[in-house]
């Protein structure tokens, strides 16, 4: 019978109120926004963590071009978005995959297509911090996009951006080390 319930949507989803408790705990510290703007917010900075963990490491660098972005894209004051990166990141360290599909669903939710293309440009931009997308974050970005519903032109139009630092078209021929 419970089976049924669930079925139906008369029953919460655990696992949905699980994952979500990560966006939650970033929205907490944007205590000042109201509630669907701070978890816009949260899973802005969730998922741009996503993309710095893809090769299980988020670097300095990685960190410094998140609290930009979350200054600059989404407008947080340097201390809030130190905040916000601090979290997300902790968050996708310690959680790791359990939560990427889940939060980047909430972030569909949240957002319209120009957010999520403006989105989509920031995980290029975080990728690309260190002069170096490895093939694990340009994938990552790629099933991120495909969570978004963007199309596979939009992805490669934002890849162009940092065709220089693709790790998979270093050393192909017509690439010069000053464009590798």
């Amino acid at each position: 019978m419970r089976s049924v319930f669930k079925l139906l949507s008369l029953e919460p989803d655990p696992a949905r109120v699980r994952d979500l408790a990560s966006v939650e705990r970033i929205a907490e510290a944007l205590g000042h926004l109201e509630p669907d703007g701070a978890r816009y917010v949260a899973t802005f900075a969730y998922v741009l963590a996503r993309v710095a963990h893809a090769d299980w490491d988020i670097s300095e660098v990685e960190r410094a071009a998140m609290r930009r972005l979350a200054e600059q894209t989404v407008g947080l004051a340097a201390e809030q978005a130190q905040l916000v990166v601090e979290i997300a990141t902790g968050q996708a360290l310690e959680l790791g995959a359990h939560e990427y599909y889940t939060v980047t669903r909430r972030f569909r939710e949240l957002s319209t297509r120009e957010q999520r293309l403006g989105l989509l440009e920031c995980l290029f931009a975080v990728a690309a911090a260190d002069e170096n997308v490895s093939t694990a974050e340009n994938n990552e970005i790629s099933k991120i996009a495909t969570e978004l519903g963007l199309t596979p032109p939009e992805v490669s139009a934002a890849r162009g951006a940092v065709r220089q630092h693709l790790a998979v078209l270093r050393g192909l021929p017509g690439e010069t080390k000053g464009n590798s």
